[in-house]
């Protein structure tokens, strides 16, 4: 089915107004939908992080998910914009920034002049969603909204008409290498839900525990950006592994 562009809709935002333009396309499940792959950079061999980034190139993978966390909101410390500045420099690749930091909207700003295409927030950190997302938009990034295992899918529905996409994470954040948490599987398809109920056109992104088998559940859920890193970077061949994250591989 053709996309086609309706009405542009005005929200009042903060006693101020800003323009979202809509694009509507046919949401269901998520074989109906383009499928994405954001490799974690967190399975990456950090000293050989330059070849590895040109690997992914090479191997048709769509985003670099970059984890960034500050030992407060999750009990682990990465890297941060340093490090986002010299991988920007590099590549081309589309970067799938997750800010999980007690106060994003701090760091907007400074993210997005290091070369983030898309930040990622929580919606369980200190920061005002919606500021938080009004910050990303004016910095000309697509914004996110994150939500761990634990929190409802509903607290993110109010801001839906606001994001270009939800992340969903499918292990507690904070490590790489855990495992798929099932009973998010519910959370993924309440969300798809929403936003098909509402037409709009917001990716659903999943984070953590993705491989061969649960990312047939989670794209059946509705999920269509599928964060992997083990899976990924441990694969003899990794345009395959991609490749099966997108899409059932036949037996």
């Amino acid at each position: 089915m053709s996309d086609k562009y309706y009405i542009i809709i005005v929200y009042g935002f903060f006693k101020k107004s800003f323009c979202l333009i809509f694009q509507t396309s046919y949401i269901g499940r998520s074989d109906k939908l383009k499928n994405y792959v954001s490799a974690s950079v967190l399975s990456a061999d950090m000293l050989e992080l330059g070849k590895e980034i040109k690997k992914l190139e090479d191997n048709g993978i769509d985003m670099l998910h970059f984890d960034v966390m500050d030992g407060i909101f999750v009990p682990n410390i990465t890297f941060g914009i340093p490090v986002l500045q010299q991988v920007r420099k590099v590549t081309d690749i589309t970067l799938d920034v997750h800010l999980m930091i007690a106060d994003p909207l701090k760091y907007v700003k400074r993210f997005a002049d290091s070369g983030a295409d898309l930040i990622s927030f929580h919606i369980e950190s200190d920061s005002d969603p919606l500021e938080t997302i009004k910050a990303i938009k004016e910095c000309g990034v697509k914004p996110a909204l994150a939500i761990k295992p634990a929190t409802p899918a509903e607290s993110v529905f109010e801001y839906l008409p606001y994001l270009d996409m939800v992340l969903v994470m499918t292990v507690e954040p904070g490590f790489g290498g855990q495992s798929f948490i099932t009973e998010t599987v519910d959370k993924i398809r309440a969300v798809r839900h929403k936003i098909t109920e509402l037409g709009l056109d917001v990716n659903v992104e999943v984070d953590g525990g993705i491989n061969g088998v649960t990312s047939g559940t989670v794209r059946e859920a509705g999920a269509n950006v599928l964060v992997s890193g083990s899976y990924l970077f441990a694969a003899e061949n990794m345009a395959k592994a991609a490749q099966s994250l997108k899409e059932d591989m036949p037996c």
